[in-house]
């Protein structure tokens, strides 16, 4: 087994683990020697050694906007992803893009049992399930708040709040008993520093702030971690929502208010999501991280 040191580096070793004799062990004990296994695929050896390397994640919206950031971002660094949307066509697309490292399923947020089966899906699907990103999310027009209706606003409620509530009760038990798991929750800087006739949606992210340290607080004693992410205006579906409408000028007046002149990406929060998945953010719980080029200094 020589070359194996430091020029022949730690690939080649893999490779030649995986050409040896390997012994099958089931509940019964040694079952028999196989000679000559399934070589191990460089490629899934390199990634079990990156940032998210064996683990698998559900994001909740993966399937456009900054969710799909999230999903690629995951998948680079080597995690498994579950994409939850109701988009199932989109859904599908998005998940194609990353072969057998991201899977999709139809489910709605608002609903108890579109987590459940989602949770189910994963560990059958992937063999466990170790983060969930709460990602999705909806915006009302830019309004006065005492016009906005209540069908509006019990429906931003559902998807940006209830949600969080319900991927806790699916997921929390089976993390407490892994006494490992990461909640990522996507809120946003209107619920730091809220803009004018967008009260209800702000005040819903700033609901899942609150949540997100609570939570940290609660779990951390069972391995438990929970952070959040405040995205800025970004070029998501939602931006036109937010605006009220989509001009030269009123992307010039949003833009005004953030300092490093430019609306936030998919990339730039599935760049954070990674690191506060990661074990690389092992001691940080409870915090709601500012995605914003300095919105809400």
């Amino acid at each position: 087994m020589s070359g194996y040191g430091r020029e022949g580096g730690v690939e080649k070793l893999y490779e030649y683990l995986a050409t040896q004799v390997v012994f099958m062990r089931t509940d019964r004990g040694i079952a028999h020697l196989r000679a000559r296994p399934e070589r191990l695929s460089i490629t899934q050896a390199r990634r079990q050694r990156m940032r998210l390397g064996g683990k698998t994640a559900i994001v909740t919206g993966g399937a456009s906007g900054f969710g799909e950031g999230i999903v690629r971002r995951l998948v680079e660094e080597g995690a498994k992803v579950v994409i939850m949307d109701r988009d199932a066509a989109r859904a599908e697309d998005v998940a194609s893009l990353h072969g057998n490292h991201a899977a999709w399923i139809e489910a709605d947020v608002a609903c108890a049992e579109g987590f459940a089966v989602t949770v189910d899906f994963a560990q059958s699907r992937f063999g466990g399930l170790d983060i969930l990103v709460n990602n999705a999310g909806i915006g009302h027009v830019p309004q006065p708040l005492d016009k906005v209706e209540e069908i509006t606003f019990d429906r931003v409620m559902a998807v940006n709040a209830r949600s969080i509530y319900l991927g806790a009760k699916a997921t929390v038990p089976l993390f407490k008993r892994q006494k490992a798991g990461v909640i990522l929750n996507v809120a946003s800087t209107g619920g730091v520093s809220p803009r004018p006739n967008l009260t209800w949606y702000n005040a819903s992210k700033g609901w899942v702030i609150a949540a997100t340290r609570g939570m940290a607080v609660e779990l951390a004693p069972f391995g438990l971690r929970v952070n959040a992410i405040n995205p800025v205006a970004g070029e998501t579906p939602l931006l036109k929502t937010f605006m009220g409408e989509d001009s030269p000028e009123i992307r010039e007046r949003f833009l005004a208010t953030i300092p490093i002149g430019r609306f936030s990406t998919p990339q730039d929060m599935g760049n954070a999501a990674v690191f506060l998945c990661s074990d690389e953010a092992s001691m940080i719980t409870g915090v709601a991280l500012n995605v914003d080029g300095d919105r809400c200094i």
